[in-house]
C-alpha cells in the first residue's frame, strides 16, 4: 500500500504545436488525481512511428514542464514501456484521448484506464495541414 495517498495519473503524447486541445486534455487528466505525469514521445520514437514533430523533444518537454497541470514529464521511447511506467511510478489512472478508445485496455490489469473526449475542431495534424507542414 502506498503511503503518500496521492492519486497519480499518467498520459502520453507527442504534444507538438501545443494547442487548446492539449491543454484541455492535461487539465482534465490532472483533475482526476493529485499528480500528473506526462510521457512525451522522443524525436527518435516519433521517427520510428513515421512522424516528425515540428518542435524538438527537449522544447516540448520544456513547454510541458511550465504548464501548471503537469507535475512531471518523462520521455516516451517505445510503445511497450507503458506497463513499466505505470508500475514504476505507482500510477492509479491512465488517460488518453478517445481517438485511442480500447487501444490501451491491456493496462486495466494495472490501473484504471480512461479515454477522454477530444476537443472538436483542433488537432496538431489539422494545424500542420493548414500550414503545409509535413506530419
Amino acid at each position: 500500500m502506498r503511503s503518500d495517498f496521492l492519486t497519480k495519473v499518467i498520459t502520453y503524447g507527442t504534444f507538438d504545436l501545443l494547442h487548446k486541445g492539449h491543454i484541455r486534455l492535461l487539465k482534465r487528466a490532472r483533475a482526476l488525481g493529485d499528480h500528473l505525469t506526462v510521457c512525451v514521445s522522443t524525436d527518435e520514437f516519433n521517427a520510428e512511428k513515421g512522424k516528425h514533430a515540428y518542435t524538438s523533444y527537449e522544447d516540448r518537454k520544456y513547454i510541458l514542464e511550465a504548464i501548471r497541470y503537469v507535475d512531471e514529464v518523462l520521455p516516451e521511447k517505445s510503445w511497450d514501456q507503458k506497463i513499466k511506467d505505470v508500475v514504476d511510478n505507482d500510477i492509479d489512472i491512465f488517460v488518453m484521448g478517445d481517438d485511442w478508445q480500447g487501444k490501451f485496455d491491456f493496462l486495466k490489469d494495472y490501473c484504471e484506464v480512461i479515454y477522454l473526449p477530444r476537443t472538436e475542431g483542433i488537432s496538431t495534424s489539422k494545424i500542420k495541414k493548414d500550414l503545409g507542414v509535413p506530419d
